[in-house]
């Protein structure tokens, strides 16, 4: 078996690590040959002599390895890493498709934030952009519109600012399909009783 066929059938873990520690964790890890992933970003922080922009990890505390549960004694005995989120003593893998859109949203360039994590309001689509694709949450904040992608797991988000034009409702574009798909079987129905 091939090492990318190995990576495929490992699953994505969210480390509960020491706060502040989680850059050289990451790297203790990526040292013993596991894939991680800590999202980041860009913070502005002022003292009273100087202004200055740092990065800062996305989730406080938390970073993302790929690893083969059965083995992951080399993963939970780095210094630093406290335990494997999961629901007691069961760790949960963190869905491929919400590490994706993570990736994408920090690799995008698009100013982000850490958001909290909200179950309510309207599921959009981003549909322009570096961001194409993506769907998350629509929120306005401070005259702004943002798209928040949430790891449910970690019950963490993240807000991305958005154009407005950028974004189709969900719903509205899943009822729209369902119009079109009803059109079609009733055009397929009046073409077939015409004969």
């Amino acid at each position: 078996m091939s090492l990318e066929q190995r990576k495929t059938e490992m699953n994505w873990y969210a480390l509960q690590v020491k706060c502040r520690k989680e850059p050289s964790i990451t790297s203790q890890i990526e040292g013993r040959g596991f894939e991680c992933f800590l999202p980041k970003y860009k913070s502005i922080r002022k003292w009273s002599d100087r202004t200055k922009e740092i990065q800062q990890a996305l989730f406080p505390g938390y970073l993302f390895c790929r690893f083969d549960y059965e083995n992951r004694q080399s993963v939970v005995t780095t210094a630093g890493v406290l335990q494997v989120v999961g629901n007691g003593r069961v760790a949960t893998p963190v869905p491929t498709a919400e590490i994706e859109a993570l990736q994408v949203a920090v690799s995008s360039g698009v100013p982000s934030q850490p958001w909290p994590y909200l179950k309510a309001g309207e599921r959009v689509r981003v549909n322009y952009g570096h961001l194409s694709g993506l769907e998350g949450i629509l929120i306005n904040f401070k005259g702004n519109h943002r798209v928040v992608l949430s790891v449910t797991l970690l019950q963490r988000s993240l807000a991305l600012e958005v154009d407005l034009s950028w974004v189709t409702s969900l719903a509205e574009q899943r009822h729209q399909e369902l119009r079109t798909h009803r059109g079609v079987q009733q055009a397929a129905y009046a073409r077939a009783t015409d004969l």
